[in-house]
C-alpha cells in the first residue's frame, strides 16, 4: 500500500508539472504574439482574459508588479512623441472639469457606499479608483485608511472589470457621438480609471486622442497628493507617507527633449512605436490577472457602487465637453 500512495504520489507531482510547463507554453507563445505589434490592446486584453479563465496565468503571484513597471515605462515612452506646448494647453482647459469631476465623485460615493451598505474602507477605495487614476490611486490610499486585503482586493477587482469594458465601450460610443479626436482624448482621461485602459482606448481612436488622453490623465493623476491629505482627514489617520507617482517626472521629461533636442525627434517615433507595444502586453497581463475567482470575489454591492460613480463622471464630463467646451 505504501509503495502503491507513492507510485499515485508521484504520477500526480508529474502530471502538475505538465500541466504547469502546458501553462507556461501557452502564456509565452500569447505573449509573443503581443509582442509582435499586430495585435491591438482591446484584443491583448482579451487574450488575457482567454488565458486567466481557460489555462491559468503559470506566474501570476508577478503579475502586479509587472503591470505597474510595464505600464509606468510604456507612458514615458509616449511622452516621446508629445509636444510640451500642446500639452501645457491640454492641461489648462482641463483644469477646473478635472477638479469638479474628481471631487464630486469621491464623495458621492461616500454617500452611494452608505446607501449600498458596502464597507466604509472599500467603498472610499473605490471612489478614488474611479476619480483620480485606478489602481495606482487605489495602491497610494491603501496604507493610508490601512485596508485588509480584501477591501484592497475588491476594489481594485472593480476597478479591473469597468476598465476592461471601458477599452471597447469608449470607442464605440466615441464614433457613434462624432467625437472629436480632442473631445474624446479629453473623455478617456477624465472618465476612465486606469491610464492603461485611458491610453488603449485613445489610441484605437487616434494620434490626437492618445495625446490628449495621456496628458490630462498625468496630469490628474498629481491629485492622489492633496486626495490623499482628505482621506486622512476623513479616515482621523496621519499621512505619514505620501507615494508620488514619480514616473510622471520622466513622462515631463521625454516631452521637453522631444520638443527641444532635435537628435531625439529623430528616434522618438521609433520609441513611441515600442511604447505602444509596451501598453499592449501590460493589457494582456492585466485581463490575464482576472480569473473568475477574482471576478466572483468583488461582490455585487462594490460593483453596483463603480457602475454607479462610472456612470456619473463619464456622463457629467460628456455633458461638459459637449456644452462647455
Amino acid at each position: 500500500m505504501k509503495k502503491q500512495a507513492e507510485i499515485f504520489s508521484e504520477k500526480g507531482i508529474f502530471n502538475l508539472e505538465k500541466h504547469t510547463r502546458t501553462q507556461q507554453f501557452i502564456f509565452v507563445c500569447l505573449l509573443l504574439v503581443c509582442l509582435t505589434g499586430y495585435i491591438t490592446p482591446p484584443i491583448a486584453l482579451l487574450l488575457g482574459l482567454l488565458v486567466a479563465n481557460i489555462s491559468g496565468h503559470p506566474w501570476l503571484h508577478l503579475n502586479h508588479k509587472i503591470i505597474r513597471v510595464l505600464l509606468q515605462i510604456s507612458v514615458v515612452g509616449l511622452g516621446f512623441g508629445m509636444n510640451v506646448t500642446n500639452a501645457l494647453l491640454s492641461g489648462k482647459e482641463s483644469f477646473l472639469l478635472t477638479v469638479a469631476t474628481l471631487f464630486s465623485t469621491i464623495f458621492l460615493g461616500r454617500f452611494i457606499g452608505k446607501w449600498l451598505k458596502t464597507d466604509l474602507k472599500t467603498s472610499h477605495l473605490i471612489s478614488c479608483g474611479t476619480a483620480i487614476c485606478g489602481g495606482s490611486a487605489i495602491a497610494a490610499i491603501t496604507p493610508v485608511i490601512q485596508s485588509d486585503e480584501k477591501q484592497t482586493s475588491v476594489a481594485l477587482g472593480v476597478i479591473f472589470i469597468l476598465n476592461s469594458i471601458a477599452l471597447f465601450l469608449f470607442p464605440a460610443i466615441g464614433h457613434w457621438l462624432q467625437l472629436s479626436q480632442e473631445n474624446f482624448g479629453l473623455w478617456c482621461a477624465l472618465s476612465i480609471h486606469d491610464t492603461s485602459s485611458v491610453v488603449g482606448a485613445a489610441n484605437k481612436y487616434g494620434a490626437e486622442a492618445l495625446a490628449i488622453a495621456t496628458t490630462v490623465k498625468l496630469a490628474r493623476a498629481l491629485w492622489i497628493i492633496p486626495v490623499i491629505l482628505l482621506t486622512s482627514f476623513l479616515f482621523k489617520n496621519k499621512a505619514n507617507k505620501i507615494k508620488i507617482p514619480y514616473f510622471i517626472g520622466f513622462f515631463i521629461l521625454a516631452m521637453i527633449l522631444n520638443t527641444y533636442v532635435e537628435q531625439v525627434v529623430l528616434v522618438s517615433p521609433y520609441i513611441v512605436a515600442v511604447a505602444k507595444v509596451g501598453l499592449t502586453v501590460t493589457l494582456f497581463f492585466i485581463g490575464s490577472g482576472l480569473s473568475s475567482s477574482v471576478l466572483l470575489a468583488v461582490g455585487i454591492k462594490p460593483l453596483i457602487q463603480g457602475i454607479l460613480l462610472w456612470g456619473f463622471i463619464a456622463s457629467l464630463s460628456l455633458l461638459a465637453i459637449l456644452y462647455l467646451n
